[in-house]
């Protein structure tokens, strides 16, 4: 893995891309510090739904919105 600063990045940018399509990783820091990595598109990970906030973690049934459609329909039944 290589690590090139931003300035290289910019004056050598075809290249990195050429080595990273050839399979090589590409680190390009800034002021030393790592900041970017550029990947072959075959490295990447398949992109996953992400679920947020405090329900991501529960799992929904196929039927969740008919679930208890006949206790429901039978409390209407008595209401004209």
């Amino acid at each position: 893995m290589n690590t090139f600063n931003i300035h290289q990045a910019k004056t050598h940018f075809s290249r990195l891309v050429d080595q990273a399509a050839a399979g090589d990783s590409i680190v390009i820091a800034k002021a030393g510090r790592p900041v970017a990595k550029l990947v072959p598109l075959g490295a990447m990970p398949p992109e996953q739904k992400k679920r947020t906030g405090f329900l991501r973690s529960i799992e929904f049934p196929d039927d969740f919105d008919r679930m208890a459609e006949a206790e429901i329909a039978a409390s209407f039944s008595g209401i004209e």
